[in-house]
């Protein structure tokens, strides 16, 4: 079984407050050159829907620019709104789609929304609501346009035994096309055998989280964060050890979990001048030079991805 591969296309984050990590500003000309390098089918990008801060910001900008060549869309819609009137959110949602939808493979109802902390909409009270009735909308708005467009939800790992999150999306549980797990191995924890962890992580997700929601073996898992960071003492020649051990451990549980895709986060660093591992996740620095992580996605794309 052969991976769809993806990364983020940018390089801007956030640390462990949620604040955005601030860096040089996005180059739209050299991320179209090195994805055209990497070779990646998905490209991963994020807009962000608040309607009482007015905007709807996007990382990379405007991330369809990149869907070309090959590449298709990943589209991110961050459900970041305080109030509890959905229709804005779901009007959000059919826009993408009739703007946007002849580029995207996949749409992604709400980021992370199992949590309140870095990346995560879980702060946003109505989230939950939003992802069940986005999805429904989503999906129906996409039908009406007769798009290709595959329709999710996603996660960090929950190791609650009641998965209280999951659980609570039943309704759409059978609906959705594909379930995301964004993961970090390593990152925030020591992690000494990366292949057990991994599969732990993967294996849970599919058995129990996914189990809760009554979502079907035949949607797949899309692996749509992950990554490992340099800075702190971390070093690059690490940073692509660590990779490979990922990526072909995802590929050896990818037959019997029923995994599609892996999206590495991201491509670039934030900030590569600042030593903090919270800035430097990408697989090239800030300036778009190539850490050797780089060379090391590319050859495992060659290797284990689609054709």
């Amino acid at each position: 079984m052969t991976l769809e591969f993806g990364i983020y296309a940018g390089g801007l984050g956030a640390d462990m407050e949620g604040n955005v990590t601030p860096g040089p500003p996005e180059d739209a000309q050299r991320i179209a050159e090195r994805l055209d390098e990497l070779g990646v089918h998905l490209v991963r990008g994020y807009v962000q829907y608040d309607d009482a801060h007015g905007g709807h910001l996007a990382a990379p900008p405007e991330p369809w620019q990149h869907a070309v060549h090959g590449r298709r869309l990943d589209l991110v819609a961050c459900f970041r709104e305080r109030g509890d009137d959905l229709g804005g959110w779901l009007s959000f949602l059919r826009g993408l789609l009739r703007t946007h939808g002849e580029c995207l493979a996949t749409l992604q109802v709400a980021e992370e929304a199992n949590h309140q902390g870095p990346g995560g909409d879980g702060g946003s009270p109505a989230v939950r609501r939003a992802i069940v009735e986005g999805v429904l909308a989503a999906r129906a708005e996409a039908d009406r346009l007769g798009l290709d467009v595959r329709i999710g939800c996603n996660s960090t790992p929950v190791f609650d035994p009641a998965q209280e999150f999951w659980a609570s999306l039943k309704e759409i549980g059978p609906v959705i096309d594909y379930a995301g797990l964004d993961f970090f191995p390593g990152v925030w924890r020591p992690v000494t055998d990366f292949p057990p962890a991994v599969e732990g992580v993967l294996r849970n997700f599919r058995e129990q989280s996914l189990a809760a929601a009554g979502v079907p073996a035949t949607a797949a898992i899309h692996v749509t964060e992950n990554g490992w960071a340099t800075g702190n003492g971390r070093t690059y020649e690490r940073q692509a050890e660590v990779l490979e051990q990922i990526v072909r451990t995802v590929a050896v549980c990818a037959p019997e979990l029923n995994i599609a895709a892996y999206e590495h986060f991201a491509l670039r660093d934030a900030d590569s001048a600042i030593d903090d591992h919270m800035f430097q996740f990408g697989l090239l620095r800030s300036d778009y030079s190539a850490k050797p992580a780089f060379a090391r996605y590319k050859t495992l794309i060659r290797e284990l991805g689609t054709r």
